[in-house]
């Protein structure tokens, strides 16, 4: 039974942590990575695609982005994507090849950047926490139903709290990261 709770618990938190990896993935540094485009959406032949759906999007160097659609026709779509997406990018179409020129950030820009990520790191504390209520009450119950004794009970919120502090401890690793990362030139 504590056994079970502690597993659902686990795979709760470990998404909870690749959730926060995911978003902050999204949040733009100096350096160009393909998966900063992940969430823009092309208009293909009347339905949304995400663009690595479509074309080929690779980091051609530091501060550049390539993306080769994968029809010719495509090549105005995916520009116009990028266009109105809100990271503020200026794409230049050479034949079927698209660049986009990730410009340097300001350090304004960088320390609103630096209060996102913040932002995004305690909202996964949060769900982390979330998944500790969750599992105690899971516990709580099993000791009413006679499932457990209260000393399992006990035991149980231990190990929870325990996975609790290294998840939070993880998500903190990520957050040191993503801040060095925004802050380095």
């Amino acid at each position: 039974m504590i056994e079970d709770i502690k597993k659902d618990a686990i795979e709760r938190m470990g998404k909870t942590v690749e959730a926060l990896r995911h978003e902050l993935a999204k949040v733009r540094t100096g350096r160009a990575h393909p998966s900063l485009l992940d969430h823009i959406m092309v208009s293909y032949y009347g339905s949304e695609m995400p663009i690595r759906q479509v074309a080929n999007v690779v980091a051609e160097d530091g501060r550049t982005l390539a993306i080769t659609p994968w029809e010719k026709g495509m090549v105005g779509p995916v520009e116009k994507a990028i266009l109105q997406s809100d990271l503020g990018l200026n794409p230049s179409s050479a034949g079927i090849v698209i660049r986009v020129p990730l410009p340097a950030l300001t350090e304004e820009r960088r320390r609103d950047l630096i209060r996102v990520v913040r932002h995004e790191a305690e909202q996964a504390r949060v769900a982390i926490r979330n998944v500790r209520r969750d599992a105690n009450a899971d516990l709580r119950d099993a000791v009413k139903d006679k499932m457990i004794s209260e000393d399992d009970e006990r035991r149980g919120q231990e190990l929870i709290q325990k996975l609790t502090d290294q998840y939070v401890k993880t998500i903190e690793e990520v957050l040191e990261e993503k801040e060095k990362d925004l802050l380095s030139i």
